[in-house]
């Protein structure tokens, strides 16, 4: 089948606008952790509360959205996909998150974001049948290991938790609804995607928000109800808009690799929020994670075949 063909067409789209994409998301994912551990510290949100109520407050903008721009609803296996994602990014991801900040520092949390790309990569390859070049993965590896190192600094992980049993369920969770809904962002466009997943979870959800809100009535400070609003509008929402696309344009195992910076705008985040501690050799360390991350998504696709990859059937 030639290339021009009406019928069916492939091609592979610029790595460059992934890239751009994918850093969009993680830019307003960065704030997920500590504006997380802001809600649940107070002590006045209930970690059950601040995990299910953001997404019932995004499954509404997205019904809203969908609504207005009639978009056509997925169809047989696709809404088994779209679960999938809302298992993971919708309800795994937060509500595992949510609990283990209660006791965990934002930096401590800081964890689950570094070791994200890796996980991430690993179901990319798995799900989408992309086969990246060895030098992928030893730049992917040397990353996760810069990443870890980073976050052992002072000012970083500081010590290991009892809630990262919860941090290292919310990776796998993650990782999970990214590749699938990275893949599914191509037949149903990127901010689609999470959209029909939030309004699929949006019952269960709004049934767990109030079981919580009954037992434990929100409360807190005016900063407390402004980092649940940007978890519920922007982490759980917009954010996921720029991250499917980037993942939907790909490849994703390489596109998830911008990831690795996150971690150090998170614990940069939490210094400057949560006066939370941050040290020179934090920096340093910080500065290291950035230029794996940069050596991994400028590893060239090479190696093995790499399955053909659709171009996104809906534009933004």
């Amino acid at each position: 089948m030639k290339l021009d063909s009406s019928a069916t067409h492939f091609s592979q789209p610029p790595l460059l606008g992934g890239l751009g994409w994918g850093l969009a998301g993680v830019v307003a994912f960065s704030l997920t952790v500590p504006f997380t551990r802001l809600a649940v510290g107070s002590g006045q949100m209930s970690p059950l509360f601040v995990g299910c109520g953001r997404a019932v407050v995004a499954a509404l903008l997205a019904a809203a959205a969908l609504g207005f721009t009639r978009q056509p609803r997925p169809r047989g296996r696709q809404w088994w996909r779209v679960a999938v994602v809302a298992g993971g990014v919708v309800a795994g991801f937060p509500l595992l998150t949510s609990f283990a900040l209660t006791s965990a520092p934002a930096a401590h949390g800081a964890v689950v974001i570094a070791l994200l790309p890796a996980a991430t990569a690993v179901l990319a390859v798995l799900r989408g049948r992309e086969r990246p070049p060895a030098a992928f993965w030893v730049t992917a590896a040397l990353g996760a290991v810069a990443v870890v190192i980073f976050a052992a600094l002072p000012g970083g992980l500081g010590g290991l938790h009892v809630s990262d049993l919860l941090l290292a369920g919310a990776v796998l969770a993650a990782a999970i609804g990214y590749a699938e809904g990275g893949l599914l962002a191509r037949e149903l466009g990127a901010w689609q995607t999470v959209s029909w997943a939030l309004v699929l979870a949006g019952p269960p959800m709004t049934v767990l928000t109030a079981v919580a809100a009954v037992r434990t009535p929100p409360g807190g400070a005016a900063a407390a109800w402004a980092a649940f609003a940007y978890l519920a509008v922007v982490s759980m929402f917009l954010g996921f808009f720029a991250w499917y696309r980037g993942l939907a344009i790909g490849p994703m195992a390489r596109v998830s690799q911008v990831q690795l910076v996150q971690p150090v705008l998170t614990i940069t985040w939490a210094a400057l929020l949560l006066d939370e501690r941050l040290t020179w050799p934090t920096i340093a360390g910080g500065a290291a994670v950035i230029a794996c991350a940069g050596l991994a998504v400028r590893t060239r696709r090479g190696g093995g075949r790499a399955g053909k990859t659709r171009a996104p059937g809906k534009p933004e």
